[in-house]
């Protein structure tokens, strides 16, 4: 039995084919998603597997197909030995650790992320929001030149990595702190493709609707350490992951600082499962010694085992 860090990752990661051959290849993956399609009363596997990628990109869609996949994986490594001990999500991935620790079930967690991902929608055409990526500018420069800016709301979204930050707001605001990071000494400064201002204080209508969600949801006491994004603590029991995930929305990522709280216990290589290795490429910035496996399709989980 091999016990290891397990990392989930969020929305961006998805693509068309996504868990196909996975569940061609292993029976615990192709009933996952028959499980997580039964669940939303809709055909999941196919808009994973097949597309089209204008449906799957959606929030409401990409968001419960992420975390099905990376479930699936899960269900596969589990019987042949590899197991978590610890674990951590990008922000829907979140939901997928809670599932890893068993606080959720797989039905819930794909119903609570299609209804996280319609309600950030919403909130999206309610107040209209975007979001960029900053490079090559600390954290603390980065909050403090939200505050500067005086075109609406902007604030630090996803604190990725060493001088990779997401800030998230007005769409005013938004290219009015742009300019402010390029004066600053930024990199570059990326504008994100997104329907709203996610882990923000846009989102405030949205988190009031996911609380109401998360108020209907069966939780509980998660087995093992799940590192919360908002707090970056380890959050385990019902009450705490309730929160923490009403908090998550309106709140920023903070990942390099779970990273660097899951660093300070020497184990095993940490594994992102799921699809895509972005949060491989993160935890390196963070730390270039930390070895991260991948494990999204067969032959990277053949590998694994052998």
């Amino acid at each position: 039995m091999t016990e290891t860090t397990f990392l989930f990752p969020g929305q961006g990661s998805q693509i068309v084919g996504m868990g196909a051959l996975l569940a061609k290849t292993f029976p615990e993956a192709a009933r996952t998603f028959e499980e997580a399609n039964e669940a939303l009363g809709l055909d999941l596997a196919r808009l994973a597997f097949e597309g089209p990628d204008t449906e799957l990109v959606k929030t409401k869609n990409a968001q419960p197909a992420i975390l099905t996949h990376s479930v699936a994986v899960l269900r596969v490594l589990g019987p042949r030995g590899v197991v978590p001990r610890a674990a951590a999500g990008h922000s829907l991935g979140e939901y997928s650790a809670y599932v890893a620790a068993g606080a959720l079930s797989l039905s819930d967690a794909v119903r609570l992320v299609r209804r996280r991902g319609e309600l950030m929608f919403e909130a999206g055409l309610e107040r209209p929001g975007t979001m960029a990526a900053i490079l090559g500018l600390d954290a603390d420069v980065v909050t403090e030149l939200c505050t500067e800016v005086t075109e609406g709301i902007v604030a630090p979204a996803n604190f990725n990595s060493p001088g990779q930050v997401v800030v998230s707001g007005d769409p005013p605001a938004v290219e009015a702190f742009m300019v402010l990071a390029k004066a600053r000494g930024a990199k570059r400064t990326v504008p994100l493709n997104v329907s709203g201002a996610f882990h923000s204080p846009l989102m405030a209508n949205a988190a009031a609707g996911l609380k109401r969600a998360l108020a209907e949801v069966n939780i509980r006491t998660a087995s093992i350490p799940v590192i919360a994004n908002q707090s970056a603590n380890s959050v385990t029991e019902p009450e705490a992951i309730r929160d923490s995930l009403f908090r998550q929305l309106g709140a920023p990522v903070r990942w390099e600082e779970s990273m660097r709280l899951l660093l300070k216990t020497p184990g095993p290589p940490f594994l992102e499962a799921g699809p895509g290795k972005v949060l491989r490429g993160l935890l390196r910035s963070i730390d270039r010694d930390a070895r991260c496996d991948t494990a999204g399709e067969p032959a990277e989980i053949e590998e694994l085992l052998q």
